[in-house]
């Protein structure tokens, strides 16, 4: 049953991947609360931290403190013109915006006032980064990472040149790098020497799998585009400017091959609409028609979730 112009809108709005994709950089997300008006009074004195109470939000050794719960939490401040005071939550921890005239009793105090909303998404920002460091890839024979949505293994041999092959029956990838004289790799060399090879092949991978697919897609929408290129954003897996030029993130190949065509028949789709409308998304099903399957799934991933290069 075809879904009206009102039911496509609605799941667009519940499912809105592109527009604010991993506003990552989704390598540690920066989050803004809502801005705080400044409020001349002062802050209650804080008690003393307990025994055991962790800091929280390490920005560097300039960084400010302040007690919270059982926390001791850093952050650093910025004064700058504007007229609130506002919170970000990036790689380096919490990042407090202030006005010049603001006192630092007052900007605790605000803060005091926010600590559910800061210390929740430190939490996510810290559990983020434990999961990146246990699930880190290790640059050496045995390591495994997806290509195409699956397993793949890589094998690691020295000769007397460099090459590389894909065993698909075994799904492997032979790696195979110098091993003598001058050109003899080791320790962080060879770690490098891999993550370089590694990253080309995959990005060769991706252009020519990128570049086979974009066609179909444009002939199922009655478009035409005017080049393909890869991106290596952290914020989005995909884009099309008014031209018809479209970037699509090289990470993909990490993709099962229908999530690939989905982000290529979305980026398409803007040939026709520079917009996320009602209208747009109907040219998205018209070609994929579980898009918003393929859409959910996207949105749980980030481009640090795979193998860092």
């Amino acid at each position: 049953m075809k879904s009206t112009l009102g039911q496509v809108l609605q799941r667009a709005l519940q499912l809105d991947f592109f527009n604010d994709l991993f506003s990552t950089e989704r390598s540690a997300p920066e989050v803004s609360a809502p801005p705080v008006a400044p409020k001349i009074r002062r802050a209650k004195p804080l008690a003393p931290l307990p025994p055991g109470g962790k800091i929280v939000g390490t920005v560097g050794t300039n960084a400010r403190q302040i007690q919270l719960k059982d926390q001791l939490l850093e952050y650093s401040l910025l004064r700058s013109k504007r007229r609130s005071i506002g919170f970000l939550i990036n790689h380096h921890g919490l990042r407090v915006t202030a006005p010049r005239w603001v006192t630092i009793a007052d900007i605790e105090l605000a803060i005091q006032e926010k600590q559910r909303w800061i210390l929740s998404k430190l939490s996510e920002r810290h559990e983020r980064l434990a999961q990146r460091e246990k699930t880190a890839m290790r640059w050496q024979d045995g390591a495994s990472f997806l290509y195409l949505g699956k397993p793949l293994t890589l094998r690691l041999f020295h000769a007397g040149h460099s090459n590389i092959r894909h065993d698909q029956a075994q799904q492997e990838l032979l790696l195979t790098l110098p091993q003598t004289g001058a050109l003899a790799l080791t320790g962080e060399a060879l770690e490098l020497a891999i993550k370089d090879k590694l990253k080309a092949w995959l990005q060769q991978e991706a252009k020519q799998l990128f570049a086979a697919r974009m066609p179909v897609y444009a002939e199922k929408l009655g478009v035409r585009y005017h080049s393909m290129s890869l991106s290596s954003a952290t914020t989005r897996w995909g884009s099309c400017t008014s031209q018809g030029k479209i970037r699509l993130n090289w990470r993909l190949i990490h993709f099962a091959p229908e999530l690939i065509d989905y982000v290529i028949a979305h980026e398409l789709s803007h040939i026709h609409e520079m917009n996320h409308s009602a209208r747009f998304w109907l040219h998205v099903q018209a070609v994929f028609p579980n898009f918003e399957l393929a859409r959910h799934h996207l949105r749980q991933h980030a481009a640090t979730d795979f193998p860092a290069f």
